[in-house]
């Protein structure tokens, strides 16, 4: 009986119940109520979502059997490996044109002059025609080398040679005149080269397999004269494109399984790759997207960013890591510090979840100034071409509220072959493979890298295959270990990994570059450090340090404190002995693409930079005896 009590007493309220009772309520708590509900109706629907990921997050790749442990995509519903999106996009030709039909022939290619806002550029095939009309053959038997640094022009003259299915041969400064002498020559007088720098042209006009000169920018007259005495013919674009209206022709649109680029490695091994059409393209023009190039110089591009307001920012990590130093550069009180480690780790919280905002109550109060410097309308930063900073990319998801993520890839293997996956919010590693990748790793015995403990030399599947150290990851993800061919013997036979130790050091707040060096012929690493001028300064007054950057550069003690600082970060990190730096160097010019120590990618050129401080090094070797 007593039973029985208790569940009529538990019973749920029938609809007559609630009825007499809210009939009962005076009029300001049936308002209250409703209000009150609104309330948690309304934070119901717009209460921040995690992003969903397209797979489970703890096992992102698999292992195909009969492939000698080669790991795929799980993403996808057909075993083979995905070669395109859409049926009307399997070559960068109809990448385009889908773009073109999608946006009918909207923005595409933007630029902007100093203080003035960004033109715009719709689609055009005079350019293509007017190659035509120079004598250019429409089949994969022509090359058009481009030489040029990235702007509207490189991807215009890229689209016209796909649309008549000619081959694009990239060319790059930091090649040197004897390479891109030996490129051009490569290609028998099958080569016309599309040109934007006028004083490199004066030696390129001595190579026989050269036949026109197509400029960019403007020219002295004299230099056609030049031209005609080596039998090449010189003319601007716009000229190009005027012949291009007097005569039409029709689209030879390339195949698959064409050959469309011959790229030239921009690093030290110069290798010569070719690459077909049949690759996924993931690719703004296609989903006729609007592409914005900034004015060439670093330093303003804040102002290109606030000009231009893109949704989508490919960055280097090199940028990521300045904009992280500046940000807590500009933290110069220890209660500001606090407050913006504080707000960060909030954010954090909420990535850890799955959330990417920019919209809570610590954006409001912090992070809106940091989003603004970026135009305030980026919804997406993709990363790569050198490893990112774990603690750099964390910070970043959480102040920007925008998804960020970190490929893998070389231009041997078409850009990317391993990807952030949606919603996987970790750091460490590179993401798991494309789903147009096979990945496998082997042996490499000498390193005692052993594909059966998860480790080794990373393979990808294709005639392309390139030498990095990689390590699977229990979730299915790949990472970087370091690159093989920069992995050096110590003299007591200790095996270095510079980038990973670099990696490290790069962390400490006053370091902007720096460059471990080491050989089977010493027992100990030196490194050559640049400052970052715009934190050093306000690190070094902290301890006592004042005077210009140049002085600063000078001073041994400061150098000596910069060096206790990243030892310290190396101990943290669980780096042993053997991998400290024993003396470092303090170089004030930053290393850069202009003087030959950076790839066009802003990778470091080891050879370059091991011969450029030469003297440094022995000298740093000679002061230490250990």
């Amino acid at each position: 009986m007593q039973a029985q009590e208790i569940l009529r007493s538990l019973r749920l309220p029938e609809f007559d119940d609630l009825s007499q009772f809210f009939r009962n309520l005076p009029t300001t708590a049936l308002v209250g109520i409703g209000a009150f509900a609104a309330v948690v109706a309304y934070w119901f629907a717009s209460r921040p979502k995690a992003v969903k990921p397209p797979c489970d997050l703890r096992m992102q790749s698999e292992e195909v059997e009969g492939l000698d442990g080669a790991r795929r995509s799980v993403i996808g519903d057909s075993p083979q490996l995905l070669t395109h999106y859409y049926d009307d996009a399997r070559t960068m030709y109809e990448v385009f044109r889908r773009g073109f039909s999608i946006s009918e022939n909207g923005p595409c290619l933007g630029f902007r002059k100093p203080k003035q806002p960004y033109q715009w550029l719709s689609y055009r095939e005079l350019w293509a025609q007017g190659l035509l009309q120079q004598g250019c053959k429409p089949c994969t038997k022509q090359f058009i080398g481009v030489f040029a640094q990235n702007r509207p022009e490189w991807i215009i003259s890229e689209l016209a040679c796909y649309t008549y299915s000619m081959v694009v041969v990239p060319l790059y400064d930091t090649l040197g005149p004897g390479a891109i002498r030996y490129i051009v020559n490569t290609g028998k007088n099958k080569i016309s080269i599309i040109f934007s720098e006028t004083a490199l042209l004066l030696g390129m006009v001595q190579t026989p397999g050269l036949s026109s000169i197509i400029l960019m920018d403007p020219f002295e007259k004299e230099l056609l004269e030049r031209g005609r005495r080596c039998g090449v013919r010189i003319q601007t674009m716009q000229e190009v494109e005027d012949c291009g209206r007097e005569s039409r022709h029709a689209p030879v649109p390339p195949r698959p399984e064409d050959l469309s680029i011959v790229c030239f490695t921009s690093g030290t091994t110069g290798k010569g790759m070719v690459s077909g059409y049949t690759y996924v393209s993931v690719d703004l023009y296609c989903h006729g997207g609007r592409i914005g190039f900034f004015q060439g110089d670093i330093r303003l591009l804040s102002d290109d960013m606030k000009a231009l307001r893109p949704t989508i920012f490919p960055v280097v990590p090199r940028l990521l890591n300045r904009m992280y130093d500046k940000i807590f550069s500009q933290a110069d009180t220890s209660l500001k510090r606090w407050i913006l480690e504080f707000a960060a780790k909030r954010k954090k919280a909420e990535v850890r979840n799955g959330i990417i905002r920019n919209d809570s109550l610590w954006d409001k109060l912090f992070f809106n100034k940091i989003q603004a410097s970026l135009g305030g309308c980026v919804r997406m930063i993709v990363t790569g071409a050198a490893p990112a900073s774990p603690t750099v990319l964390g910070f970043l998801r959480a102040a920007l509220g925008c998804q960020v993520y970190e490929g893998y890839g070389q231009t041997e293997c078409t850009a990317g072959c391993t990807f952030t996956t949606p919603g996987d919010w970790t750091s460490g590693h590179v993401g798991a493979p494309l789903p147009c990748n096979l990945i496998r790793l082997k042996d490499v015995e000498e390193l005692n890298y052993f594909a059966s403990k998860g480790e080794g030399e990373i393979c990808v599947k294709g005639p392309n295959v390139f030498k990095d150290i990689g390590k699977w990851l229990p979730n299915g993800t790949l990472k970087i270990i370091d690159r093989k061919k920069h992995i050096f013997k110590l003299a007591q036979g200790e095996y270095i990994a510079p980038e990973k130790i670099e990696n490290i050091y790069i962390r400490s707040d006053p370091v902007a570059q720096i460059y471990v060096h080491g050989d089977s012929l010493q027992a100990f690493l030196v490194g050559i450090v640049v400052p970052d001028s715009e934190v050093m300064p306000g690190w070094a007054k902290k301890r006592g340090f004042d005077g210009t950057y140049s002085e600063l550069c000078k001073n041994k003690e400061l150098k000596k404190a910069i060096m206790e600082d990243m030892v310290r970060l190396g101990k943290e990190s669980g780096l042993h002995s053997f991998e400290q730096v024993k003396a470092i160097y303090i170089h004030s010019d930053m290393f850069s693409v202009q003087n030959g120590l950076l790839t066009p990618t802003l990778k470091a050129k080891r050879p370059e930079l091991r011969d450029y401080f030469k003297k440094q090094i022995e000298e740093l070797y000679s002061s230490i005896s250990i």
